[in-house]
């Protein structure tokens, strides 16, 4: 299991130990569930100190110290984010291959949440679509309208049990939260039915 960071006081080495901690650990480490949100408080003090008008020689060596540090987390938190990233991917690959719940998905942050379902929706469409008929010996022209139909991602806000689409696909079943790629005609059932809800 991998470390929480209860108590977030973001400072410039804090952030470099993070990154540190990411890139030496092959699991997605635990972070605060409001981390991203200290970073932006974080960057935007560093920015106004950088940005403020120096009067004197302290508070330009002050200013210059804060642009050099600014330059320097941003760097840091680009690769912090990348890194995690591929990670946030890898974990969806295992999800979509495997279709148990053998990923933790509990070091995830919100938004890392929902990146990771909606590729896991994404590659669990593709995969029906291309592998699915692959594997069934069905017609290609069949397959290719499948992969060329227009998809929306959806965000369900209640319970759909299991259903049969029109070409006898099964989907679901889904429960409140899960987020799914689906057929546009389909998912502007669910929608119209205040099922579910397509995610911008």
């Amino acid at each position: 299991m991998a470390e929480a960071m209860d108590k977030v006081n973001v400072t410039y080495d804090s952030i470099f130990e993070l990154l540190m901690r990411e890139k030496s650990r092959e699991e997605l480490q635990t972070l605060s569930p409001d981390f991203f949100n200290h970073l932006v408080s974080y960057v935007a003090e560093k920015k106004k100190t950088a940005d403020t008008k120096s009067m004197d020689a302290f508070s330009l060596e002050e200013k210059e110290r804060a642009a050099r540090q600014l330059q320097n987390v941003n760097q840091m938190l680009t690769e912090l984010y990348e890194r995690r990233e591929k990670k946030v991917l890898n974990m969806s690959m295992i999800k979509s291959r495997t279709g148990a719940d053998i990923v933790d998905t509990t070091p995830l942050l919100g938004e890392e949440k929902m990146l990771f379902d909606a590729i896991v929706a994404q590659l669990d469409y593709y995969r029906n679509c291309i592998l699915h008929r692959v594997l069934n010996a069905e017609n290609a022209d069949t397959g290719q309208k499948e992969i060329k139909a227009d998809t929306k991602v959806v965000r369900f806000i209640h319970p759909v049990p299991k259903f049969v689409g029109k070409e006898l696909e099964v989907y679901g079943p889904y429960v409140e939260e899960d987020i799914a790629g689906l057929p546009a005609e389909i998912a502007d059932v669910l929608i119209e039915k205040r099922r579910a809800e397509e995610m911008s």
